[in-house]
């Protein structure tokens, strides 16, 4: 074995023998031996007596801790010398704490160590290899790791490419999607806009008739009274002559008295009456097709949500999936808790989903049954009694009865009768103007629309209601 160098010796009489570490406020004991205060004192416990040098074991009498100062200080000045003089080979650090080359590396804290580090007790029993093995090894485990990520980032880049190029189709299509809606808009507009200054025109020329019309009775009428003022004002002047001037000529006065044939004007005639109603229905007309357009742009331009099932009203009958989105009719009740929200007198259940503000629209498909409803309800929708599914008991809805029935009931008196039941339908929500409708999906045409509704900012459910056991109902995405 190759001697100790003179460094390595100095640094060996410098440590204690208990700790392996440099000297920390050094003491002599009896025997003459250097220890750590900290250390010998651990090492002797409590015992003032019979106390045993931990390095030759000889017994002293006594415990006697005679402080060295002049080992304290030459460990200070070989600390600041070593750290002074000793620089670190290229590429290679140094233990802060013992200024040795970190040759090793601990398996357990995952650190580099130093040969001192090594012999310590926070390392003595921990797995320690030379740091260029531990290096390889850890390299090899990098190159794989990076591989992964490289791989990963060449797998991200593909789709950030084919991200971007189809955000960019995307992007072109919404682009030519807003030049044709501005067009078309912009032909609705001066359609419209022709319209109107058409139909302006002709009601332009149908006043101007009513006027003249109207001028020509006036003056008929201010030329008969005129004439009749006159002969009133003659008739009374002969009626104040005396008897034998009176009595001539009183055939053919009395005759003059008589009512005249004067024609009654006519404020308007038939023509003007038919040209005026015929304005009357083209405003009919303009309101309905402006109101089915308004109904259209709004199916169209309104997403559909997807809504879900609420477990906690379902009726004891009603089977639903797991996904909370089908819904079934069975002939026994299951066992399920008699909480207040469920219904238990008819077999409803609401929609997870509430709303108080806003456009809100959703899609049903009921298969192969004839007998449900489906609409929207109040939060405060009766549940523990039977209903009447109109506004009145809060709840909006069109319904199928034993299929010849496809109605919605304005009120508990008003009902309406629908046409062709459709296997698809979405049904539209506006809190803010408490509207409800529903439109088909077969033919995206509408079916229903309430009249307003004043919702008091209460909280509004999609609300289905079903007692046919052929019946599936199927919320769609």
């Amino acid at each position: 074995m190759a001697a100790e160098s003179p460094a390595e010796s100095l640094r060996d009489e410098l440590s204690c023998p208990i700790c392996l570490e440099y000297f920390t406020d050094p003491v002599t004991i009896e025997c003459g031996h250097n220890f750590c205060r900290a250390c010998i004192s651990q090492c002797w416990g409590e015992s003032e007596t019979n106390v045993s040098c931990p390095q030759c074991r000889e017994t002293a009498q006594q415990r006697n801790l005679r402080p060295n100062r002049q080992l304290g200080n030459v460990v200070e000045l070989v600390k600041r010398l070593r750290f002074q003089v000793v620089t670190e080979p290229e590429g290679q650090r140094m233990c802060e704490r013992h200024q040795e080359a970190l040759k090793l590396f601990c398996g357990e804290d995952q650190t580099p160590i130093c040969v001192v580090c090594d012999k310590s007790k926070a390392h003595r029993s921990h797995t320690v290899v030379p740091i260029e093995e531990a290096a390889q090894e850890y390299k090899e485990q990098f190159q794989t790791r990076l591989q992964a990520l490289k791989k990963e980032r060449e797998k991200l880049l593909g789709w950030k490419l084919t991200g971007e190029k189809r955000s960019l189709q995307y992007l072109g299509k919404t682009e030519a999607e807003r030049e044709k809606i501005v067009s078309q808009f912009k032909q609705l507009h001066q359609f419209l806009e022709e319209e109107e200054r058409l139909l302006l025109a002709q009601l332009g020329e149908l006043e101007k008739e009513i006027v003249k019309l109207q001028g020509e009775n006036i003056t008929k009428v201010s030329a008969e009274i005129s004439r009749l003022s006159e002969l009133i004002s003659e008739m009374e002047g002969k009626c104040q002559q005396p008897a034998s001037e009176f009595l001539q000529d009183v055939r053919s006065n009395l005759s003059r008295c008589e009512k005249g044939k004067f024609q009654q004007p006519v404020a308007i005639s038939p023509d003007l009456a038919k040209r005026l109603g015929d304005f009357t229905q083209k405003n009919i007309v303009l309101k309905e097709t402006l109101k089915k357009f308004q109904d259209a742009l709004m199916f169209e331009l309104q997403t559909a949500m997807t809504v879900t099932l609420d477990p906690d009203t379902a009726h004891r009958q009603l089977i639903m999936s797991e996904d909370r989105k089908r819904l079934k009719w069975r002939d026994t009740c299951q066992q399920v808790p008699n909480n207040p929200e469920r219904f238990d007198t008819e077999p409803c259940v609401l929609g997870c989903e509430g709303f108080t503000s806003g456009r809100h629209c959703w899609e049903v498909e009921m298969g192969g049954g004839r007998c449900w409803a489906v609409g929207v309800a109040r939060e405060s929708v009766r549940r523990k009694v039977g209903l009447s599914f109109n506004p009145e008991e809060g709840i909006w809805a069109v319904q199928w009865l034993h299929g010849d029935q496809y109605k919605a009931r304005i009120s508990s008196e008003t009902t309406v009768s629908l046409g062709r039941v459709p296997s698809r339908i979405r049904v539209c929500l506006c809190c803010d103007k408490g509207q409800v409708a529903f439109f088909s999906i077969d033919n995206k045409t509408p079916i229903f629309t309430f009249p307003p509704a004043s919702f008091n900012g209460e909280r509004i459910r999609p609300w289905f209601c079903f007692w046919d056991r052929e019946t599936e109902l199927r919320l769609c995405s």
